[in-house]
């Protein structure tokens, strides 16, 4: 049984507060938990090979893809350790991607989350990754007191990990094809 399926009371420490799910604006963009109703919009994510050859998802059917973005539709609070937030990236109405928390650790002193982003191919190269990833992560350094962010990138995923290191992202270690990343929460 995975961890995050156990009952809360068997899973060990709490952070001191739930934090819910936002819902974030940007200049451009609003995060929000998903929706079922983008389901049409997160199968052509999900399965767009540009998408898919850099997640560790496996490959999905329409109704599969559905059943994942339900799921997905539950992550809104960190409490736990192996919680996990997720946030839908949309503009002017259109889903465009996710970025999302998977909380690591709770002390206060040394609370960790990882980090990620997908978007929709169609919408690379505008800008819009970084403008969703930096409101995590104030949301994250600011709302959740992370005090430490890990992204694991692809090591062929060029783009993601420039995303990273402009985002103030260091490398911090390789496992096999993946590279890890942290940025602090007292960034220089």
């Amino acid at each position: 049984m995975k961890l995050s399926l156990r009952p809360r009371f068997v899973r060990g420490p709490s952070m001191d507060r739930v934090v819910n799910a936002p819902t974030l604006a940007t200049d451009r963009l609003t995060l929000r938990p998903h929706r079922i109703e983008d389901a049409a919009r997160w199968y052509e994510i999900q399965s767009s090979p540009d998408v898919h050859k850099f997640t560790s998802w496996p490959e999905r059917s329409r109704s599969e893809s559905y059943a994942h973005l339900l799921h997905r539709t539950k992550h809104v609070k960190l409490l736990q350790a192996n919680d996990f937030l997720a946030l839908a990236i949309e503009r002017d109405g259109q889903l465009l991607g996710d970025v999302s928390l998977h909380l690591r650790s709770v002390s206060l002193s040394s609370r960790t989350a990882e980090i990620s982003w997908i978007l929709h191919p169609d919408a690379y190269g505008q800008g819009y990754a970084r403008e969703a990833a930096e409101a995590m992560m104030e949301f994250a350094f600011n709302e959740a007191k992370i005090q430490w962010l890990v992204a694991v990138i692809d090591q062929s995923n060029q783009a993601s990990i420039a995303l990273a290191k402009r985002l103030g992202f260091r490398a911090m270690s390789r496992d096999g094809d993946e590279l890890s990343f942290v940025a602090g929460s007292l960034r220089e």
